[in-house]
């Protein structure tokens, strides 16, 4: 009879990333100021970000999203749904990846909804996924760009931005949002 052995650290990751939200969650006022200051930066970094803000029918914006790998990687951020700047809900944004990768990266990550469809379809639901649930198109701007300028035909726009640490590539896709309940 054949045993197969798990890999310890898949299932590490794993267990890890199915209790994320009970274990990580930050008080609501820390994650409240964390946002604030996630959405000024976009703004001093961003010609036009402000303006660009007021245009959307909300955004999510995650002040600090830890990704790290060694073949086996995870990624984990919690942050707010902000409409007219005021926060509605709490979320986490978790995914898992297997493959050729090694190093670890802190950025921020701003998620505006164009549409009121894909804004009304984000909050209706209970677990999104980006690419299964919604496409989300991660902006590629020009530092000198203003993007208030910029038409975008995509429903749902994601700004990665404040790169910290060494780890190729960044994606959006395949990513899960779960709304949290911080303490």
């Amino acid at each position: 009879m054949y045993i197969k052995k798990s890999n310890p650290m898949v299932l590490l990751v794993l267990i890890s990333l199915a209790f994320t939200q009970f274990s990580f969650a930050k008080p609501a006022n820390q994650l409240n100021a964390d946002v604030d200051k996630a959405i000024k930066k976009f703004e001093q970094e961003t010609i036009g970000g402000g303006k660009f803000l007021s245009k959307v029918k909300g955004y999510l914006v995650f002040p600090s999203v830890i990704k790290g790998g060694f073949i086996v990687g995870g990624e984990y951020g919690e942050g707010a749904l902000r409409v007219n700047g005021v926060t509605k809900y709490f979320y986490s944004m978790t995914s898992a990846s297997i493959g050729y990768q090694i190093g670890a990266q802190e950025h921020s990550v701003l998620i505006a909804f164009m549409s009121e469809a894909s804004f009304n379809n984000f909050i209706k639901s209970d677990g999104w996924e980006a690419g299964v649930d919604g496409s989300i198109t991660v902006s590629d701007w020009g530092k000198s760009k203003d993007i208030s300028s910029i038409s975008y035909e995509k429903p749902i726009i994601a700004f990665i931005y404040g790169e910290k640490g060494l780890m190729a590539g960044v994606s959006i896709e395949g990513t899960k949002f779960q709304r949290i309940l911080p303490h």
